[in-house]
């Protein structure tokens, strides 16, 4: 019997390369949702003022922030409740508030849409444009030995928001999984939200190749 596999040593099934699996716990709040119990999912206390609700995070944020915005809140203060980062004229960057490592960021449309299919040709092109941005701007604040840039298209494939469509982008690092990790279900995460939103929010401001 392998050990490795669960099947007889000498089976076919040993001759099929076999996969481990690391499972990452810490993940869970995010995947399922669990977080979302706040009457409000993706609008801080700081923004809290705002009347709505359009039960969705992304939607939510936009709109809370716009609000706070009109009503005299400086734009930056209030950008920086949700961590946006950068501003397009049909998606937005943004940091991950349950980042796998730090600097993990998303793409988002602003438009509730689910669908990579679902977008517009302009709004497909500015996700892929700031997307490139992203890759960019996280090489070079971070220095990762690599990234993950990718979508989640419904919670059966992982997405924690799955009506409305967003790209991860995801600073890594070799063996950046370790021990914590897998044993006490704790993500070490070097750098606070805060920093790493000053850090990238500098960055992109000097980025200009996609404009």
């Amino acid at each position: 019997m392998s050990a490795r596999t669960g099947f007889p040593a000498g089976s076919a099934a040993c001759n099929t390369a076999a996969m481990d699996h690391l499972w990452t716990p810490w993940r869970y709040a995010y995947v399922t949702g669990a977080d979302n119990a706040r009457p409000k999912p993706g609008v801080p206390q700081a923004l809290a003022g705002w009347p709505g609700e359009k039960h969705c995070v992304f939607c939510n944020m936009i709109a809370a922030v716009d609000y706070a915005v009109e009503n005299g809140m400086p734009r930056e203060q209030a950008e920086e409740a949700i961590y946006l980062l950068e501003r397009g004229k049909s998606c937005f960057l943004v940091l991950n508030a349950f980042p796998y490592n730090s600097g993990h960021l998303m793409v988002v449309p602003y438009r509730h849409e689910q669908s990579l299919a679902g977008l517009t040709l302009e709004e497909a092109d500015e996700l892929l444009r700031m997307t490139r941005q992203a890759e960019r701007v996280l090489q070079s604040v971070y220095q990762p030995h690599g990234q993950n840039l990718g979508l989640n298209l419904g919670k059966a494939a992982g997405a924690g928001v799955a009506e409305h469509l967003h790209l991860h982008a995801v600073p890594r690092w070799v063996a950046d999984s370790n021990y914590m990790s897998v044993l006490a279900e704790t993500r070490i995460l070097p750098e606070m939200l805060d920093e790493s939103w000053r850090r990238l929010r500098a960055a992109l401001a000097l980025d200009t190749l996609e404009q």
